[in-house]
Order: C-alpha cells, then sequence, then structure tokens
C-alpha cells in the first residue's frame, strides 16, 4: 500500500507543478502581455482594416531617424563612459589603499537606489544656466550670458547618463576585483612588470566578463532612459522614449506612439537577449548584476 500511495504522490506532483505557474502566467499576460497586444493592434490601425501603413510611414519620416540616431548615440556614448570611469574608479577603491575605500564601495549599492532625477537635479544646480558654476564664472568673467552650457544638449545627457549608470558597473567589478588573488599582482611586480601592465594583463583580463555584462545591462537601460532625458530639456534632443511621449500625451497620435513604441520594445529584447548571452556565456556567477 505505501508503494501504491508513493506512486500517486508521484504522478500527482508534475500536475501541481504546473498549476503552481499559473498565477505568475495570469499575472504576466494582465500586466505585460494584454498592454502590449493593445500597442500592437494600435499600431496595425482598425480592427477592421489592419495594415503596415502606418509602419511604413513613421519609419520613413525624418522625425523617428532623428530620435532613433539620438537614442543610439546617447546609448552608445554613456555606455563607454559607463566602462571607462566604472573601471578606473573600481581600479582606485580595490587597490589603491586609502581611507573610506571600504565605505565608497558599500556606497555604490546605496547610488544605484537613487532616482535618476536626483542627478539631474544636481547636473542642474551646478551645470545649469544659473547655476553655481555659470554664476561663479559670470561674477568673475563680468558676462551677462552663462559661458558653461553643454548640460542643455547631447553632451549633457550622455554626462548625465553616465553618473547615474556607471554604478551598474562598478558593482560587478568590484566583487571582480576581490576574487583576484594578490598573489599574482606581487609576482608580476617582482619581476619588473609595471602598474599599467599588471592592469593590461592581470586585472584587464579577469575583469573584462563583468565589463561586457555591466557594459551590456547599461546600452539596455541607456537606450530606453526617459526621465533624464525629459528632465535636462535638451533642446533637439529627442529620443525615442522622449518621442512615444510626446506623440501620444502632446500631439494624441496614439498609433505612431504605438508604431514607435513597438520599435523600442523590439530593439530592448533584442539587447536584452544579447545581455542574457553574454551573461550565459561568461558565466552569471562572475558578473551577476541582481
Amino acid at each position: 500500500m505505501a508503494d501504491v500511495a508513493a506512486a500517486a504522490t508521484i504522478e500527482r506532483k508534475p500536475i501541481w507543478d504546473r498549476l503552481w505557474s499559473v498565477p505568475p502566467l495570469l499575472v504576466l499576460a494582465i500586466l505585460f502581455f494584454y498592454p502590449l497586444g493593445l500597442i500592437v493592434r494600435q499600431s496595425l490601425g482598425n480592427p477592421g482594416t489592419l495594415s503596415l501603413a502606418a509602419f511604413a510611414e513613421v519609419l520613413s519620416s525624418r522625425e523617428f531617424h532623428d530620435g532613433l540616431q539620438h537614442t543610439i548615440v546617447i546609448a552608445l556614448g554613456s555606455t563607454a563612459g559607463c566602462l571607462v570611469f566604472g573601471f578606473i574608479f573600481s581600479l582606485v577603491i580595490a587597490f589603491v589603499p586609502f581611507p573610506g575605500a571600504k565605505f565608497c564601495g558599500r556606497l555604490i549599492d546605496t547610488f544605484i537606489a537613487l532616482p535618476t532625477f536626483l542627478v539631474t537635479l544636481a547636473f542642474t544646480f551646478i551645470y545649469g544656466s544659473a547655476g553655481l558654476l555659470n554664476e561663479g564664472l559670470m561674477r568673475l568673467m563680468q558676462v551677462d550670458l552663462p559661458p558653461v552650457d553643454f548640460l542643455y544638449s547631447q553632451w549633457g545627457v550622455i554626462l548625465a547618463e553616465t553618473t547615474v549608470y556607471t554604478p551598474f558597473v562598478m558593482r560587478p567589478l568590484l566583487a571582480t576585483f576581490s576574487q583576484i588573488d594578490q598573489a599574482q599582482i606581487e609576482v608580476a611586480s617582482s619581476l619588473g612588470a609595471r602598474p599599467w601592465r599588471i592592469v593590461r594583463q592581470v586585472i584587464l583580463r579577469a575583469a573584462m566578463p563583468a565589463l561586457i555584462a555591466g557594459g551590456s545591462l547599461c546600452l539596455l537601460l541607456t537606450v530606453n532612459e526617459f526621465g533624464i532625458v525629459l528632465f535636462i530639456g535638451a533642446k533637439g534632443v529627442i529620443t525615442l522614449p522622449v518621442l512615444i511621449y510626446a506623440k501620444a500625451i502632446q500631439e494624441f497620435d496614439y498609433t505612431t506612439a504605438c508604431v514607435i513604441a513597438v520599435v523600442n520594445v523590439v530593439l530592448s529584447l533584442t539587447l536584452y537577449s544579447i545581455y542574457r548571452a553574454v551573461i550565459a556565456h561568461f558565466g552569471g556567477n562572475r558578473a551577476d548584476m541582481v
């Protein structure tokens, strides 16, 4: 009898396992797939006359091309800045002894949790037209116009996004640097290797998986960044998320907004697939961001 009961339990277990997946699938369908389906249907026109005419019109427009170009340039520029500054700062925190190094490393997690508008607000107070830097320079140079105006340009957006997302590169780098055997560095130094050669041949080689994983995630996040671009208010810098907002909220052109949203979703899913492939290739335990 015990064997029969055990066999019945084994047969029922897969059914219960499948039933446990129903609630999250329902939540996912309601919160993601249903709104996404409405967006796709709206982008194809009326239900009775579905066509790709809206896609052809939007994808061939100059406005969309400019938005796509700004999105790609800002994302690539911000990601490159995150990789460079993230590697340098992590290198200093991990291998250059100074008071408060451990505190700086722990502060990275806190900085990740902060909302992005705080950084843009701080940039406005410092580099804005009426910010501290321009007010000081205007008094010093005795001029009426602010001499520093890069904040309201594409470079200002790139700088703000680099500041916000650099910790997403530093976090896996610091975890990787903590696992590097100090004996390798000491041996290389005793053999006459200069610091730059040690960084290039020992540290950088070990940090490459974390750099690629962190850079992939930063690229994904910067492509979809909306708040920083909108808050800075850079003239002529319209990315795809901002263009969606402008079409839907300001112009009430929902079809065009849905077409651009579908393109943005496809671009995001493509980048996310690349990110997951990179994590799987190099090993999620070494470069995991979460």
